[in-house]
């Protein structure tokens, strides 16, 4: 296959991917309520918190204030921190990589807390906090 078969079919998948999926209009920060506004080509819009996307977790308001969307309406750029995402993918619920969505996971379920957990802690703390591991012998 040669370099512009490839590209025409390229150039294919790309259109018919442009006419099946909404694509961005506009985006911008609401200060207001602290979120991400996308405005898609279907007429609705689509917010969210900033602290929930990977790469814009701890950014200011100041460096969430500009917003570029890719020719394709695909992509969401913020210059000011040099932060993407891909709107097919924000779409789907996913506001990272799948490392960094496990890694939130897991920091979510290490701040849980029932009281069987606050019980077996109270334990744990009158027996001198947790058992140390037992060295491997080599």
């Amino acid at each position: 296959m040669g370099q512009s078969d490839k590209f025409e079919q390229a150039s294919r998948k790309g259109r018919a991917l442009q006419s099946s999926q909404p694509r961005a209009v506009s985006a911008h920060y609401d200060r207001r309520s602290s979120r991400v506004v996308i405005c898609l080509s279907t007429g609705l819009d689509v917010d969210f918190s900033p602290r929930d996307a990977q790469g814009l977790e701890k950014a200011t308001a100041a460096q969430l204030s500009e917003i570029e969307i890719s020719p394709s309406g695909f992509g969401i750029h913020f210059p000011k921190i040099d932060a993407d995402l891909y709107l097919p993918s924000l779409l789907l619920g996913f506001l990272g990589s799948r490392n960094w969505m496990a890694s939130r996971l897991g920091t979510l379920g290490g701040r849980s807390t029932s009281a069987a957990k606050a019980a077996a802690a109270k334990r744990n703390g009158r027996r001198g906090g947790r058992p140390r591991r037992a060295a491997v012998a080599a």
